[in-house]
Order: C-alpha cells, then sequence, then structure tokens
C-alpha cells in the first residue's frame, strides 16, 4: 500500500510481519503454506500444529490471517469493491489490494476499535495499540499465540515507521 496514512501503514506492515512473516504473505495460509487463488478468501481448514490450539484447526490466510468468519465481516464493512447487490452469490475478492484496503479501513474506524488508533501512533502508543489489537491479532502480545517475533515488534514498528515517513513526499 502506497498511500494513506504512514502510522496506519507502518502498523499494517508490522501486523504482517508478526502473523504472516513470509516474502509474499498476501497468499499463504497459516502454517505457511500457499495458495494462488485469491479470487476470494480460501476458507481452508488447516490444523494447528502448536500452542494452547493444538488439535484444532484455522481458516487464517492471506497478509493480515484473516479467519475466514472475520475476513466476511469486515469485507461487508470495509471492502471498496464489494459484489453487486444482484450478486449475493458472488464473494468478496482476496486479492492483496482489497486486503490492504480492508485492514486498512477497519484500522481507521475509531468506533470498530473505540480509540483512535492513528492518534495512538502518532503520540507514540505502540504498546497500547498492541494490546487493543491483540484480541484479533495475537502474535502482537498480549494474546494467546505470541511467536519469534513478538519481542522485537516495537523495534519492527519503529523501523517501518521511519521507512513510511521517509516515503511520504
Amino acid at each position: 500500500m502506497e498511500t494513506g496514512d504512514p502510522y496506519i501503514r507502518a502498523l499494517m506492515r508490522t501486523i504482517s510481519v508478526a502473523e504472516s512473516h513470509t516474502a509474499d504473505p498476501y497468499h499463504t495460509l497459516y502454517g505457511g503454506q500457499r495458495i494462488n487463488d485469491l479470487t476470494q478468501h480460501p476458507d481452508l481448514c488447516i490444523e494447528i500444529v502448536a500452542g494452547p490450539n493444538t488439535g484444532d484447526c484455522t481458516t487464517a490466510a492471506g497478509r493480515y490471517q484473516f479467519l475466514s468468519t472475520t475476513w466476511l465481516e469486515k469485507a461487508r464493512q470495509y471492502h471498496p469493491d464489494p459484489p453487486q447487490w444482484y450478486s449475493w452469490w458472488a464473494d468478496y475478492s482476496f486479492e492483496p489490494t482489497y486486503q490492504d484496503a480492508v485492514v486498512y479501513r477497519w484500522l481507521n474506524d475509531v468506533n470498530a476499535w473505540n480509540a483512535d488508533i492513528a492518534e495512538l501512533l502518532r503520540q507514540g502508543q505502540i504498546e497500547d495499540v498492541f494490546y487493543l489489537l491483540s484480541g484479533t491479532w495475537t502474535s502482537l502480545g498480549y494474546g494467546t499465540e505470541d511467536n519469534v517475533v513478538t519481542p522485537y515488534l516495537q523495534e519492527i514498528y519503529q523501523q517501518m515507521l521511519q521507512e513510511e515517513l521517509a516515503s511520504v513526499p
């Protein structure tokens, strides 16, 4: 994503590192498998192999590891190109542009989080933001599924923010 608030874009990049940390995150399923078809959320149930939810399955997919139910809910609210009203059988595109657009709009929705995330980020309250979002993205810390990058996310965010601010004209 090249436009929009650099603080939110840096946060999106940080979430991506925490959740999908691969070279091609948009095509990544939970566990690192890759998919090619992004015409819709893949909705594949993949067994969880580690952590407190071992043995359960997850439909997490894409750059932000959306569960299929979360994708459907948030796409209905924030997708910039929803299916036409007469296409009730159509699905929301899961192409990279739309994954980013949905997350960007969601993070900017003060009512969705009961907080102005962009303003919190500008005030340097990144830990508060991570805490706020950890119910959705558990790898941000404070959740049930930290990973190897979780302890470094503040530093990662600061690096991403510097890159984003440098790219602002």
